[in-house]
């Protein structure tokens, strides 16, 4: 690594993180109209089919984006694909069971406010957010491809994406499918917020890399990004019930992609101005 690279502001990768974010938010809208507009009949397995294949989508996207600049900065494809597929090995066969089949999450996380906050920041949050870093760690992260600190936010944000493939292609499954209209809604959120929460990670193994951070930088970072993904959950799932009928409440999926675009944005928002800033702080001392 030479220092001139270490300390050099890649701004495609902001670029692709905003795009991501714009992109996903349109795509949903398509396919919502669509979707009411055609009313497409299908059956248990084409349902099922169109279900996995848009569960792909988000992550197709931002690596079109990513292939796309990838003329201008050339990165390692291989190892960016690399840590995408380990990100959902490690959600399908560690994250997925742990939380529903040893914690059982789904049977008592949303019982009340406290469950709802404690279990999705203690088991939920901490779960993912250090599996994902795991992705990341003990992969490409003492490897000579991981040589600037904005590549902690890039390789996060794959295994992230990984990971949020698998609980969208799971939830898909296990309902034999799902309506376009709501379905790519919270395959959409989902995607979002789990790239979101990865970004945060993804800053604090880029610092640890390459300056000498104390014990306790990464295990701030992982507790930060459980925090957020917990929260995020519990506030999702309250602005979501704004329907009250005789019937019970009835779930707006509208107000979880815009809560979970707007976590997005300012999540790499607050991850972009850091690095900057710690870049800037950085030239300033050469």
């Amino acid at each position: 690594m030479t220092e001139s690279k270490a300390v050099h502001e890649r701004k495609h990768v902001w670029r692709n993180e905003f795009l991501l974010i714009i992109s996903l938010v349109v795509f949903v809208g398509v396919v919502y109209v669509l979707d009411g507009a055609l009313k497409p009949v299908f059956t248990a397995s084409t349902l099922l089919l169109t279900g996995v294949f848009l569960a792909l989508v988000p992550a197709a996207i931002w690596l079109v984006f990513f292939y796309m600049q990838d003329r201008h900065e050339p990165e390692p494809k291989g190892y960016v694909l690399g840590v995408f597929a380990l990100g959902a090995l490690f959600a399908a066969a560690i994250g997925v069971p742990l939380i529903e089949n040893v914690f059982r999450v789904s049977h008592w996380i949303y019982t009340n406010t406290l469950s709802t906050i404690l279990g999705g920041i203690l088991v939920v949050g901490f779960t993912q957010e250090f599996l994902k870093y795991a992705a990341v760690r003990y992969s490409v992260y003492p490897s000579s491809e991981f040589d600037e600190p904005t590549d902690g936010v890039i390789y996060a944000t794959a295994a992230g994406l990984g990971y949020a493939t698998v609980l969208n292609i799971q939830f898909v499954v296990s309902n034999g499918g799902v309506d376009l209209g709501t379905g790519i809604i919270r395959m959409a959120v989902v995607a979002l917020a789990q790239a979101s929460f990865s970004g945060i990670t993804g800053y604090f193994l880029g610092r640890a890399k390459f300056e000498s951070e104390q014990v306790w930088w990464m295990p701030l970072g992982i507790t930060l990004a459980a925090i957020f993904n917990g929260l995020f959950n519990w506030l999702r799932s309250n602005l979501s019930q704004t329907n009250v009928s005789l019937s019970g409440a009835s779930a707006n999926p509208w107000t979880g992609l815009v809560l979970a675009a707007i976590v997005a944005f300012a999540t790499t928002g607050a991850v972009l101005w850091l690095i900057r800033r710690n870049l800037n702080s950085v030239q300033a001392g050469k």
